[in-house]
């Protein structure tokens, strides 16, 4: 486990903007205290709660933040078949450091089960389907389980994450809560260089958005979202626009 303190007013929760000779005051993002907060309401309500992460090295700041006050919480990794090595030496790597509670999601077909008619897997012929069969599928009945899911997903990283909310139901009665979603970049390398946290092993040959190897790449310095699926118009597996209402 991590042992720096955790700093419970970051990221700072008012942003001053000069207008003129007028100061304007915008209070946005989640506090560390507001997100511990919400969680404790869920409990005392008895919702049964967990939390979806990559391990990617933008995933670290929340499973820091959540290991230090609720490491029993279960947190769920999407083992699609397709990951890169070094994503799941550093899963348990994380694991470990921070004593986190890790349950494996595997796909319900099997991947001899996952080509077309030509032979080719779905990853090339069918993203959307081997995104559906690989991920979104195979955390369907974990939702008809819990009642609240905690997702990391940020406004920034794309158009279609910019418009979510904070909590937002999903399928099957559960509520969705995304405590991460109005921080930015800036925010989270500051969290991790603060707490002296990891990073993916592949961030440093060029990789941001990092995935199942068939649809990651390089990243696009201008947007984080193109390394994947790259050049095929999308940028979203379905956990975030088919499991959300």
């Amino acid at each position: 486990m991590v042992k720096s303190k955790l700093i419970t007013c970051f990221p700072p929760k008012c942003h001053i903007f000069n207008l003129g000779n007028n100061k304007i005051e915008i209070s946005i993002r989640m506090t560390i205290k507001e997100i511990k907060s919400q969680i404790e309401k869920y409990r005392s309500v008895k919702k049964k709660i967990f939390v979806t992460s990559s391990f990617q090295t933008q995933s670290i700041p929340m499973l820091h933040i959540l290991s230090s006050f609720a490491s029993d919480i279960d947190v769920l990794f999407i083992h699609t078949g397709f990951h890169f090595p070094e994503t799941i030496s550093f899963r348990d790597e994380i694991v470990e450091l921070l004593g986190l509670n890790l349950v494996e999601v595997l796909p319900l077909v099997a991947k001899i089960q996952q080509k077309d008619v030509n032979g080719q897997f779905y990853f090339v012929s069918d993203p959307d389907h081997c995104c559906y069969l690989n991920k979104t599928q195979p955390l369907e009945p974990y939702l008809k389980q819990y009642d609240v899911w905690i997702s990391g997903v940020r406004a920034d990283q794309s158009a279609i994450r910019k418009n979510m909310k904070t909590q937002q139901p999903g399928l099957f009665e559960t509520t969705r809560f995304h405590p991460m979603l109005d921080w930015n970049s800036k925010q989270i390398y500051e969290y991790r260089q603060l707490h002296h946290l990891p990073e993916h092993p592949l961030d440093k040959k060029g990789y941001q958005s990092i995935g199942c190897v068939p649809c990651t790449r390089k990243f696009d310095l201008s947007d984080e979202r193109s390394a994947r699926w790259f050049g095929m118009n999308k940028t979203e597996c379905g956990l975030h626009t088919d499991l959300i209402k």
